[in-house]
């Protein structure tokens, strides 16, 4: 009719293509927004004490942790397993869980971690490859809650240490065997008397870790 308007390409001017696309972008977006709080809330619960001691060879693990200072500080704030262990970030943090996804597949497939003798003879490999993962990052979870300007220590040097010995050097080179069984460094490290010491600890016969290092089990 004279004086209609007329909207060859749509309702209200919009073309059907273009509703279209702002249709799939509004559901895109609102999917987007579900996914990270799913991702959010993922990365939350598989850093948690709770998730990651599922595993009883995990809970071999955390008894040295309750112990320590970082379980129990006098500050009140205490530290769980992914605030030292996995990166900062929704992104880097979900792939520190898929990488880690392989200890899952060696608890399932490999050695019989559940055995506390079995566990303390390849703890040492453990500690290597998680102390090597902080000194790749620079231990930059470490700065969730220690800021090195801000450290004073109960010892007189402590604090000229960290503000004049620092260079090329990263936390974990000095701070290690704080929270968990302690390991000596890779540099001293000998395989050879740490076995004769598990098997002095659990009693075992002398020489039987290698066997049961070899086996993944005792039989």
């Amino acid at each position: 009719m004279a004086g209609d308007t007329v909207y060859p390409l749509g309702v209200g001017g919009i073309g059907i293509e273009t509703r279209h696309v702002l249709m799939a972008l509004m559901v895109g977006g609102v999917a987007g927004v579900i996914f990270m709080v799913v991702l959010l809330e993922f990365d939350h619960y598989t850093s948690s004490v709770e998730f990651c001691t599922t595993c009883h060879s995990m809970e071999l693990v955390a008894e040295p942790y309750y112990q320590s200072s970082h379980y129990n500080p006098a500050s009140g704030v205490r530290a769980e397993c992914g605030d030292c262990h996995v990166s900062e970030g929704v992104f880097a943090a979900t792939w520190d869980h898929l990488v880690g996804s392989k200890d899952l597949y060696k608890q399932l497939f490999g050695p019989d971690y559940d055995d506390p003798v079995v566990n303390k003879l390849h703890l040492p490999d453990a500690a290597f490859a998680a102390r090597e993962w902080f000194r790749k990052r620079d231990s930059a979870t470490c700065s969730r809650c220690h800021t090195i300007d801000a450290i004073v220590g109960t010892r007189p040097a402590t604090q000229l240490i960290h503000q004049q010995e620092t260079e090329g050097k990263s936390c974990i080179d000095c701070h290690y065997n704080l929270v968990h069984t302690p390991v000596p460094h890779r540099k001293v490290f000998d395989r050879e008397a740490w076995n004769r010491q598990i098997e002095e600890e659990f009693g075992l016969e002398a020489g039987s870790s290698d066997t049961i290092l070899e086996q993944g089990k005792r039989l």
